[in-house]
């Protein structure tokens, strides 16, 4: 084939492989709500099957509900037989991924889920198939046609039940009122685990705060800065609340507009009131944010009551190689 043949095959099954993920969204009915209702309810685990590509989506579609805070694994067929039907318990919910839906591993497997009464989900083609016809819920998944020659290679439909198992993960987290937050506890590892560090996991805390109280002369502001090599002080009022904060930059301004009388101020003379500040809960980019957006190195992480719970500053960010 020439180069312009090529990449014309190229774009001939990307452009078949979009369409039937696009296709996709005007078969969503009633079977994929109580597919979304079935995994909320269970208080056990969701196990996927599926042979071939469709066991190779289904260890997607397993890894994907997991981290999105459903319980899931994979099992494969061809090894329930020879032992691993023990994983499966009859609480579980079942997500069978069989495009034809008469997978022959798969529908041996159809008598152990009647025996101990375990609910069944269809992710096929085939609604009319044996496994189809014998699960709890079908979602339709079926394609016009695949993108390899002569219809055999699975391509599209391997994508199209990628997706949909995609959109069952989400549904489901979203239902359960997972947000971002919970995600992150899934994902502590490598750079997506970098993204989702939470302040409170970075923050420098107690005796490492920098704080003074509001009548603290000067003196006593420096040698606490100095102390706890943050560049910064908190300061706090009677109640231990956040008053303010006094920074490098604020001495040195301090220091060209008072001279000789410096040290007759008070930390609450010399102080930023309302400083910017963030949650402990608040993730690590969110902090990043808004030491860049207001050209500052240090921010207060503040308790629900005001009071500083911790300081977080640039060098803690830059040694998560989060940049």
């Amino acid at each position: 084939m020439t180069k312009k043949e090529l990449l014309e095959s190229a774009r001939e099954v990307l452009d078949i492989e979009s369409r039937a993920v696009a296709a996709l969204a005007g078969r969503l009915d009633d079977g994929f709500l109580r597919a979304v209702d079935l995994i909320c309810r269970t208080k056990a685990r969701v196990i996927v099957i599926g042979m071939g590509k469709s066991g190779l989506v289904g260890r997607k579609i397993a890894a994907t509900l997991a981290s999105c805070g459903t319980p899931a694994m994979f099992v494969h067929p061809a090894e329930a037989g020879h032992g691993d039907l023990g994983m499966i318990l009859k609480d579980d919910i079942v997500l069978a991924v069989s495009y034809s839906g008469e997978t022959r591993e798969i529908v041996d497997m159809l008598p152990f889920f009647k025996r101990i009464g375990v609910r069944l989900i269809a992710l096929t083609g085939n609604s009319r198939s044996r496994i189809a016809r014998y699960s709890d819920v079908v979602i339709d998944a079926r394609i016009e046609r695949e993108a390899g020659p002569s219809g055999m290679v699975p391509t599209a439909s391997s994508t199209a039940a990628l997706a949909m198992g995609d959109a069952l993960a989400i549904a489901v987290m979203r239902k359960k009122g997972l947000g971002q937050k919970d995600f992150a506890r899934f994902h502590p590892k490598g750079a997506l685990g970098r993204k989702l560090l939470r302040v409170e996991s970075l923050m420098h805390k107690d005796r490492a705060i920098p704080r003074v109280g509001l009548a603290a002369p000067l003196a006593e502001v420096v040698e606490e800065m100095t102390r706890k090599r943050l560049g910064m002080t908190c300061v706090i009022d009677a109640s231990g609340r956040l008053a303010g904060i006094i920074t490098d930059g604020d001495l040195r301004r301090l220091l060209r507009r008072h001279r000789d009388a410096l040290f007759a101020l008070t930390a609450a003379d010399g102080m930023t009131a309302d400083p910017v500040t963030i949650g402990r809960n608040g993730l690590a980019t969110e902090a990043l944010n808004l030491l860049e957006a207001k050209r500052i190195t240090s921010l207060v992480v503040t308790d629900d009551a005001g009071r500083p719970a911790g300081i977080i500053h640039l060098h803690d960010l830059w040694r998560t190689e989060m940049f």
